[in-house]
């Protein structure tokens, strides 16, 4: 009984990613055997060709014989462009497995894709909790594949998702959490894992007024240049060049220039409007051509499925498609043979008028599609980090949905860790904030786990109020505004000094739709001891005064004193060291209370300083 309990338990994330990525490390290899074996055989054609081709120049042979070892060198060729094609997306399957086999071993700080773009210093909270930038949040969850994607993640990071979105977004991840075959598919598609549709350039092109061609119009262009190309034909084949055939080609020729020339400067508009928006339109198409084979359950996936599905006619990515295969004709009138053929059959013409009247079919349906596959994207990142971290949990939310101005504010977490530390690293902590009490003044000596703590709690806050899994064994809280002044900086460009930005940020914590979640390291030890104490008593008092809750962290033992003042709205916790054979052990484990000593000196000592 028990071997068959553990043959039926789901294996690790660690070794499914070890064994898919030896299976497509082996496919790889085969297919570049298979690869070579093509490669010599298309040589052998190659000879034979060429062999049989001297042979019939020379009226040995026939010449019809080298019809078929030529027709079989073609088809050499085409199959091993298919196979190559395999092998890339052998190598991409490969990589997105390394990539995951880094993050599980802790090895993916700066491998992927760091949101730099999203970094605002005036945010209340992503740099001081490290949301963004290289070994951030962002970095370890995205997964898009198109920058739309990448926003929709970054957005749900940067502000608290709605009560009902946030259940729908957990719906929705557990549905996609096992879907590990759609992860692969969807980090195979390009070429390169961070490659991306850029959203804005396709939504704005498909914002602006469609002015389709009059059909009759388009029919003009079309029969013209067919006339054309007959008249064209029928002069250069005609034994003696004829003053009828000339007459004719030169008739219709004129009639070309003319209707070229009345639609010039808008056909010239077209084809300068779509370039930019049509870049990465192939994959695009085969995200949708994806996402459209699957059928979901949960009503948010089953509602963005539905988004990207036609109620009539052909398929969001067929449309796609067909508005690639566009912009290929037209951009093929570069070539130098249609540079000389194209103007007499009105190519980019007749290109730009199909573009047109997709634009003008298609053009209010695209940003649903992008926004469907943007947040699909996002959904599916939140699914593969919880895959990958089985041990965290679903946040519970307490939500009063019918009078949310009457919701008590909370945070309580069972043995909460900070997610960007390895399992190894990280020590896991219980962190009670919930009526009466709303305020934890933590105390302890450097290093010792303050300013980790903080991270610990914001940094899963803002996952919960994304709408992803927590690194905790249970997480129960209510919608908050989170703010953090951790990591304030001097600004020479704005002329503050260090202080004067974290006065600032204080400011903008206190100005935060309550009921704020406040995270305080340090608070206000950039200036001397009686204003800090002075200061610091204030806004915590005014913190608490707007119904808000939070953690500050203090070297001060006089806010320590205010906690006291404030029972049982506040409580002290400390952090504790000790020495150990001339060297200092840290446990990282939250205790009651206040801390009784300090390591500075022994720090400084450690380094090597005389003091």
């Amino acid at each position: 009984m028990t071997s068959t309990s553990a043959a039926s338990e789901p294996l690790a994330p660690q070794a499914v990613y070890r064994q898919r990525l030896t299976a497509r490390s082996g496919q790889l290899a085969s297919l570049d055997s298979r690869r070579r074996r093509s490669g010599t055989l298309r040589l052998a054609v190659f000879a034979i060709v060429g062999a049989l081709t001297w042979f019939a120049i020379q009226g040995t042979l026939p010449l019809w014989p080298v019809s078929i070892p030529l027709a079989t060198f073609i088809a050499l060729v085409w199959w091993q462009s298919q196979i190559e094609r395999e092998m890339e997306c052998a190598r991409r399957a490969i990589a997105f497995y390394e990539r995951g086999l880094a993050r599980l071993e802790n090895r993916w700080q700066g491998g992927g894709e760091t949101g730099d773009r999203f970094i605002d210093p005036h945010h209340p909270y992503s740099v001081d909790l490290d949301i963004f930038g290289r070994a951030s949040l962002f970095e370890l969850l995205s997964t898009a594949r198109t920058r739309g994607g990448e926003r929709v993640l970054a957005d749900w990071l940067r502000a608290p998702g709605n009560p009902p979105d946030l259940i729908s977004r957990h719906q929705a991840i557990h549905e996609l959490r096992p879907l590990l075959d759609l992860r692969e598919q969807l980090a195979v598609l390009g070429a390169d894992y961070r490659v991306g549709v850029n959203p804005e350039h396709l939504t704005a092109w498909a914002a602006t007024p469609a002015l389709p061609f009059p059909p009759a119009l388009r029919r003009a262009a079309f029969a013209l240049s067919v006339v054309m190309a007959c008249a064209l034909v029928w002069w250069i084949t005609t034994a003696f060049v004829g003053i009828i055939a000339t007459r004719v080609t030169i008739g219709v020729g004129a009639a070309v220039g003319i209707l070229g020339l009345s639609v010039r400067t808008r056909v010239l508009a077209i084809a300068a409007a779509i370039q930019e928006p049509a870049h990465d339109l192939d994959l695009l198409s085969r995200l949708l051509e994806l996402l459209e084979r699957q059928s979901f359950a949960s009503p948010r996936l089953a509602q963005l499925s539905a988004a990207i599905r036609t109620a009539s006619g052909k398929s969001a990515s067929h449309r796609i498609a067909h508005l690639r295969r566009l912009m290929e004709l037209l951009d093929s009138r570069d070539n130098y043979i249609l540079r000389i053929i194209g103007p007499p059959l009105l190519w980019t013409t007749q290109t730009a008028m199909a573009v047109a009247a997709w634009h003008a079919e298609n053009s209010p349906l695209i940003p649903q599609w992008l926004e469907a596959v943007a947040e699909m994207e996002a959904l599916s990142s939140m699914a593969n980090y919880w895959y990958e971290h089985p041990e965290d949990s679903l946040p519970e939310f307490v939500f009063d949905l019918d009078s949310p101005d009457l919701e008590p504010p909370r945070f309580e977490a069972e043995a909460v860790g900070h997610p960007l530390l390895s399992a190894e690293r990280a020590v896991r902590n219980d962190v009670s904030l919930a009526a009466p009490l709303r305020l934890l003044v933590v105390s302890g000596s450097n290093m010792s786990g303050k300013s980790t703590l903080l991270r610990a709690v914001g940094v899963n806050a803002v996952l919960a109020l994304a709408g992803g899994p927590v690194r905790a064994r249970h997480l129960r809280l209510s919608r908050l505004s989170i703010g953090a002044s951790i990591r304030t900086m001097d600004s020479l460009e704005e002329g503050h000094s260090r202080f004067m930005a974290e006065i600032l940020r204080l400011k903008q914590i206190l100005e935060l739709s309550a009921p704020a979640l406040f995270l305080l390291d340090e608070l206000l030890h950039g200036t001397n001891s009686h204003d800090r104490a002075i200061g610091a008593e204030g806004i915590v008092r005014a913190l608490l005064a707007r119904g808000a809750l939070g953690i500050a962290t203090t070297h001060d033992l006089s806010l320590a004193s205010v906690a006291d003042q404030l029972a049982p709205a506040a409580a002290n916790v400390h952090f504790e060291d000790r020495l150990e054979n001339g060297r200092l052990v840290f446990d990282y484990k939250m205790r009651p209370g206040v801390v009784t000593r300090s390591n500075a000196l022994d720090l400084m000592r450690a380094a090597g300083l005389d003091v």
